[in-house]
């Protein structure tokens, strides 16, 4: 009966329970919300549209590869290559441009593929030799990198064509008005092609997440592995999927970067997977594996773009900086283990 009082506790801890995931799922939010709110109240130029789009064009970068390693760290994973997959990726596009004359995009095309491969190899190591994701990854990390190092003799790659930096610097919708004196001027400068690109694959990748067999099979195998496989899911494709998956946006990272220097840099993403990472967490991704949402992440990356974007106004250190995000990280992950003892 539902006057029953053992039924009543039941769904009164029904309800707690989820309670305590809308707040987890709006906290990231609320916190992005109070991020704009001071800096537009104490920053003279933040609440203005170049500014805006600026962070978004900044932030592409970090949430393209957060994207990724979502779907890793759910399934109980991690990925420490993404920063050298980065570098990685836009050597092998610009490499095939500048001394094969390849088709600009059909360069970044290969340069992705490479992302992916060094998915399908940590996937391997951590499915077929057993090796624990950190271990793994922090391998193809340094192979990754010695290899970007190599082939360009650890030198940049200038005199890249003009298409090449389409995709990081070019935008949609840039609008020109005359001033007084009669000059052209921009009137509105558009919306980067990055920033589409990533709302395009972030909404298809929420969609898969949330919507599709692989997404379900990934929250499972994070919740629970051995259960999951137990119940016939084919956990080995699980885990191949989520590390090709957060190599191909790595790769695709590293491509929107190179392309917004239109230069080639095999030193560029140096600890930059602790970005994404952090992206990841801060959006309310569970490093135990088993929770988290794209647009989580996305709210992550947010967070941490425009906590630079904000601090650079005040012309506040880069080591700061770290530091600062560094202490969000340490809040963000000590919010989820107490979720987690909580739930135990």
């Amino acid at each position: 009966m539902a006057n029953h009082p053992a039924a009543a506790a039941a769904n009164d801890e029904s309800a707690a329970v989820l309670n305590a995931d809308l707040l987890q799922k709006f906290a990231a939010l609320a916190g992005l919300v109070a991020l704009l709110i001071v800096f537009s109240l104490i920053a003279r130029n933040f609440c203005t549209v170049d500014n805006f789009i600026n962070i978004c064009r900044q932030t592409t970068t970090i949430a393209l590869a957060g994207i990724g390693v979502t779907f890793v760290i759910i399934t109980g994973g991690i990925d420490l290559s993404i920063g050298s997959v980065l570098a990685m990726s836009g050597v092998v596009a610009g490499m095939l441009v500048k001394n094969w004359g390849w088709n600009v995009y059909a360069s970044f095309l290969v340069g992705m593929l490479a992302g992916v491969f060094i998915g399908f190899l940590n996937g391997g190591m951590v499915n077929f030799l057993r090796l624990p994701p950190f271990i793994a990854t922090l391998g193809t990390m340094m192979i990754a990198r010695g290899l970007a190092l190599l082939v360009t003799n650890a030198r940049s790659i200038p005199g890249l064509p003009e298409t090449f930096g389409d995709i990081g610097n070019a935008a949609a919708g840039t609008t020109y008005r005359i001033d007084a004196r009669g000059i052209e001027v921009v009137a509105f400068p558009g919306i980067p092609y990055a920033v589409i690109l990533m709302v395009v694959l972030a909404a298809a990748f929420h969609y898969i997440l949330s919507c599709t067999k692989l997404g379900r099979y990934i929250y499972a195998v994070g919740s629970n592995e051995e259960a999951t496989r137990l119940s016939g899911i084919n956990v080995v494709k699980v885990k191949f999927s989520a590390y090709m998956i957060c190599g191909g946006f790595a790769a695709l990272a590293g491509i929107v970067t190179m392309s917004r220097l239109v230069t080639v840099q095999p030193t560029a993403g140096v600890a930059f997977e602790m970005d994404a990472i952090a992206s990841a967490v801060i959006g309310g991704t569970s490093l135990m594996g088993g929770m988290g949402s794209i647009s989580g992440t996305i709210i992550g990356a947010f967070i941490i773009g425009v906590l630079r974007n904000g601090l650079n106004m005040f012309g506040v250190q880069g080591f700061v900086q770290q530091i600062l995000i560094g202490l969000v990280i340490i809040l963000a992950v000590s919010v989820d283990q107490l979720r987690n003892r909580k739930k135990t």
